[in-house]
């Protein structure tokens, strides 16, 4: 039976079809990426009020908080697996790291917990991407729910360059130092649109909506897990898409105390005191501003 070019392509085909998806399956491994979780409890839908919800073992619904968290922190992990990551890292980020446990924390992460963790988060270049889960808004933005800047007992305002700045800001600029992108975040609605003023492409998982600082509209839990879910693995689908933010050239952070507020600030160079409340710490880049701030 005499061989038509039709035949010969298909025996080629036939022959080349394994070799095609073993290289396929050699760069999906390839491009499979670490991710590095951010989490905060304000944020998580249900939450809206600190003495209540969000105080470990002294609030009367904490715990319920803590399993709110874990479930949108899973769920996010989840998003992240199926969108190719290889490696994910969750940092417990709120109240010095008293809130997850890896009695029921997703399986296949690390968890990084406890106190005294660096003001860079034990951030370095092998990650490809930073997502928040359970994020709050800055002090004073309109309608966030329980929005503060780190201390809230303590700090009123921060200025990066004279760019209000709470921390998504604050961890988005430090992470383009290491040269990674932030892609995602979950959180409230205040939350979102201050990440998107940053990084506008970014994925948001809307889990409420606030009508003043302590009340808004809520996600029911399961439907809340399902958006991050979704929110999470279409963020590190997209990576290709996002690039570092980097601030360029020298930095100056600005931080206005509250009338209770005493960090321990003192004069030295690089640092300067405005007036009993407000203090500038000056750096040739943001790492170098912000350790100076963080230090005390």
């Amino acid at each position: 039976m005499t061989s038509t070019p039709s035949h010969r392509i298909s025996y080629l085909l036939t022959l080349l079809l394994p070799l095609l998806l073993s290289a396929q399956s050699i760069a999906q491994t390839a491009a499979a990426k670490k991710v590095f979780m951010i989490t905060d409890m304000e944020g998580v839908s249900g939450i809206f009020d600190t003495e209540l919800q969000c105080l470990p073992y002294k609030s009367p619904r904490w715990e319920e908080s803590r399993k709110l968290l874990t479930g949108e922190i899973n769920a996010a992990v989840d998003g992240l697996f199926e969108g190719g990551a290889k490696e994910v890292v969750v940092w417990d980020g709120h109240s010095s790291g008293q809130n997850l446990s890896v009695s029921d924390i997703h399986p296949r992460v690390r968890l990084l917990t406890g106190a005294a963790v660096s003001p860079t988060l034990e951030l370095d270049s092998s990650y490809s991407a930073i997502i928040f889960v359970g994020q709050h808004a800055l002090a004073g933005a309109e309608k966030g729910i329980l929005g503060h800047s780190y201390d809230s007992q303590n700090i009123q305002n921060i200025w990066v360059n004279k760019r209000p700045t709470g921390e998504i800001g604050a961890i988005v600029m430090l992470a383009g130092v290491f040269g990674i992108p932030v892609i995602m975040l979950a959180g409230d609605t205040a939350a979102c649109k201050e990440l998107h003023q940053l990084v506008p492409q970014a994925e948001c998982a809307e889990v409420k909506s606030g009508v003043s600082r302590t009340a808004g509209f809520m996600l029911s839990h399961p439907a809340s897990c399902a958006l991050i879910h979704e929110k999470a693995r279409r963020g590190l689908e997209r990576l290709a898409e996002f690039k570092p933010y980097r601030v360029v050239g020298p930095v100056e952070v600005k931080v206005e105390l509250t009338t209770k507020g005493n960090r321990g600030f003192r004069p030295r160079e690089g640092v300067e005191q405005l007036n009993d409340r407000t203090w500038i710490f000056r750096g040739k880049d943001i790492l170098d501003a912000w350790l100076k701030f963080s230090s005390f």
